[in-house]
Order: structure tokens, then C-alpha cells, then sequence
């Protein structure tokens, strides 16, 4: 598969997971926007606020990789290092604060239309270049993985919010596009560590994971000693630390891959405080 082929299958699971939300929060009367979710003091408008927000940032970020077309794509983007460095620990939450705010309807058509520039923007983004990001550079695919995994992981807390998981609707029953967290959760187990500021384990791992379409995904060597198997849902809610650990049917064999699913984390930024206990 070349690079553009995966970008565009990237891209067209974003939008359908986005899609999948956007249904759900037509729905809501305006007064249901301020639900409570499950992360603490933010709302299901937070929820959208943040995911346009972030889509906003990753397209300026993706506008600095071709100054012909974009000629002050480098500048607005110092703009918003510049921001971030001012207000290291808060900025997130202030841009979330900010877009929530807005009437539900202007809230939306910005959601709306920065998902549209971000596929633009990404597909935009020259062979081989690489985006600035709030930490390492990323490639457009990286990028639309990263963007896939938000996504996901928030409209689980809009989904949890606004309807109850136990009678119709609730959550919609999970697909195969959910690899993409799968192995964003995989290929942050070292950042996982470091973010705890303890050292990864040397040798890799061998994750075994069943797929909503009853497939097996597997990452890492047969024979290694530290393993984890058990189902790709489980995982991807651990991952995005949208479920505790003991709440998953999720199978550790070895201490070291015992502890790194208390501590797994495929999001940016400080570690999460995770989820109570069911």
C-alpha cells in the first residue's frame, strides 16, 4: 500500500467515526449539550470544542510543509507554540473552554469545516514531509491516526453521556476501523513509560488482540516472554483510558506487560488519571 493509498484510508475512517458522532449531537436539545461526561469537568460541547480545536491546530500545523501554497502557515503555527508555551499546562483545555462557549450551531459549522480542511490540508502536505506537532514531527498518516484516535475515544465519553449504554443506542457497536487505535496503543508503550518517567522494558512485547470482526491482530514477536491477548475493544478503551484496567477481559502474561496496561496511554501529553473501578 503506498503512502496515499493508507492516507486515504485513514482519512475515510476518520471521517465515518466523526460522521458517527456528528449524528449522535444533531440530535441533542440545546440544553443537553451541557451533560456532564466521564472526564471531569467537561461537557459533551468540551467533547466537540476540543476535537475542533485539535483539528484546527493539525491543519495549521499541516499548512507549514508548503510555504508556496501556504506562505504563512510557518507563521501562524510559531503563533500557536508561542500560545502553548505561555500556558504549557492549561492551553488545551482554554482552546476546549473557548469553542464550547459558542452557540451549538456556530460550535458545529466549526467542527464541521475543520474536518473538511484537515483532509484537505493533509492530502495537501508534500511526499515525505513531516507536520510539527506539540512533540515529535509527524507524517499526514501519523497525523490522521492521531486524529482517529481523539475521535474515538471522545465521542465514547459524548456516547456515555447523552444516552444510557444499557437500553438502545449508547454506544454503537465497535468496528475493525478501530485498529487505528489498536496500534497507536502499541506503538506508545516506550511513551507510556517515559511519561511516567520510568524506564521501558528492553525487549518487545506480544500483543494478541480480537477483533470486533472476530479477526486476530497481532503486533510484536511470537516468542516473547511478556505477552497481552485478549479483546481489541478492551484494549482500545484501555488505551485512551476509557475503561480501568480491571474491567477488561484483557490477559497479561509477565509483570512487565502487567504493569505497562496500568499505565498504557496512547494520547499526548501528562499521564492520565484513567478510570474508577465499574
Amino acid at each position: 500500500m503506498t503512502s496515499r493509498s493508507l492516507l486515504d484510508d485513514l482519512l475515510a475512517d476518520l471521517t465515518a467515526e466523526g460522521d458517527a458522532l456528528r449524528a449522535v449531537v444533531t440530535g441533542l436539545e440545546p440544553d443537553d449539550w451541557a451533560t456532564a461526561t466521564p472526564a471531569p469537568g467537561w461537557s459533551v460541547a468540551h467533547q466537540v470544542a476540543h476535537l475542533a480545536w485539535t483539528d484546527e491546530q493539525a491543519v495549521l500545523a499541516a499548512r507549514t510543509t508548503d510555504p508556496e501554497r501556504w506562505p504563512t502557515g510557518k507563521a501562524d503555527w510559531d503563533a500557536v507554540v508561542t500560545a502553548a508555551l505561555a500556558d504549557v499546562d492549561g492551553f488545551v483545555d482554554a482552546g476546549a473552554e473557548e469553542l464550547a462557549a459558542l452557540p451549538v450551531e456556530e460550535l458545529v459549522s466549526r467542527w464541521d469545516a475543520g474536518r473538511t480542511a484537515l483532509g484537505e490540508a493533509l492530502r495537501a502536505v508534500p511526499d515525505g514531509a513531516k507536520m510539527p506537532w506539540f512533540g515529535p514531527p509527524m507524517s499526514p498518516a501519523s497525523m490522521a491516526t492521531a486524529r482517529y484516535m481523539e475521535t474515538w475515544a471522545h465521542a465514547l465519553d459524548v456516547y456515555d453521556a447523552v444516552a444510557n449504554p444499557a437500553a438502545e443506542g449508547g454506544r454503537p457497536l465497535p468496528t475493525d476501523r478501530i485498529r487505528h487505535v489498536a496500534h497507536l496503543g502499541v506503538r506508545t508503550r516506550d511513551f507510556a513509560y517515559s511519561v511516567h518517567q520510568q524506564e521501558p522494558p528492553a525487549e518487545p512485547f506480544r500483543i494478541e488482540l480480537t477483533a470486533p470482526s472476530g479477526e486476530t491482530w497481532t503486533w510484536g514477536p511470537e516468542d516473547a516472554e511478556q505477552r497481552v491477548s485478549g479483546s481489541a475493544y478492551d484494549f482500545c478503551c484501555l488505551v485512551t483510558q476509557r475503561v480501568h484496567r480491571d474491567d477488561t477481559d484483557l490477559v497479561a502474561v509477565g509483570d512487565d506487560a502487567e504493569h505497562w496496561l496500568t499505565i498504557a496511554q496512547a494520547f499526548a501529553g501528562p499521564a492520565g488519571g484513567g478510570r474508577d473501578k465499574r
